[in-house]
Parts: structure tokens; sequence; C-alpha cells
């Protein structure tokens, strides 16, 4: 199972896991927390619909560029669309599919904002019940 769309994920998988017999499922959690946390969220309805419908605009984008990505890279993948904290979303969706392991990325937090803040890939590592291959950007 790989969470996100970006080619390093795909290339860590494809070089470090793939076996052309792997069902590979992609699970992409928008992230909906710059519109929920917004000031104006109980004040203006008409701006949430825009802010929501501009969100969700980005995430078909996503959802394309992902199913282009598999494409190129021939993998017999099912691409599936989380809701919620995505890194709960993460886990639970491993283990109702009965995963091997999840491959995840990092978004390069420095240590300070992943400690504040939190990260999908450390919520997943600390919390699946498989094993999880985190691919990070080359230097």
């Amino acid at each position: 199972m790989c969470n996100g769309s970006t080619n390093v994920r795909i290339a860590g998988y494809m070089e470090h896991i793939h076996k052309q017999e792997n069902e590979v499922i992609v699970a992409h959690c928008p992230d909906y927390k710059n519109v929920v946390k917004s000031p104006i969220m109980s004040t203006d309805k008409s701006l949430i619909n825009a802010l929501l419908k501009q969100e969700e605009a980005e995430v078909e984008i996503i959802i394309q560029k992902i199913k282009e990505k598999i494409s190129s890279a021939g993998l017999n993948c099912r691409l599936l669309r989380l809701t919620g904290d995505a890194g709960n979303a993460i886990v639970k969706t491993a283990e109702n599919e009965k995963a091997d392991c999840v491959v995840t990325g990092t978004r390069g937090l420095g240590t300070v904002r992943r400690t504040l803040l939190g990260s999908v890939s450390d919520y997943i590592i600390h919390h699946s019940h498989v094993p999880v291959l985190v691919c990070g950007h080359k230097k």
C-alpha cells in the first residue's frame, strides 16, 4: 500500500519491494485542515463553499497525476481516496486490505515542526501493524 503520489514513493516501492504479481493500493487522503481552521469558517458560508470547491478541484488534479504515474509505472494498482485523519485512515486501510507493507514519504519537515505538528509518516510508523518503508527525497 502506497501513501501519496510523488515519484519518490513509487520509485522507492519499485526499487525495494515490487514484484510483478503484486497488487499496489495507492491511498490519497485529502487534507482540508486549511479550510476547517480558517478564521472565516463560521462566518461566510458562500466563501467556505468556494474554498471547499477549490480544494476539491486541487484534489482531482492530484488524483489525475497519481493515475498517470501509476499507468506509466505499469503497476497492477487500485487507487483509494480516503477521508479523515490521513495517518489513521492509512493504518486502518492497510489493516482492512490486509496489506503486506505501507510505503510512505516524507515532506522534509524539520525536527521541531514534526514534533509540534506531527507527521503522517511518523504516525504510520508508530501505529502500523505491518512493515513501513519511508522514502525520503534525494539530497
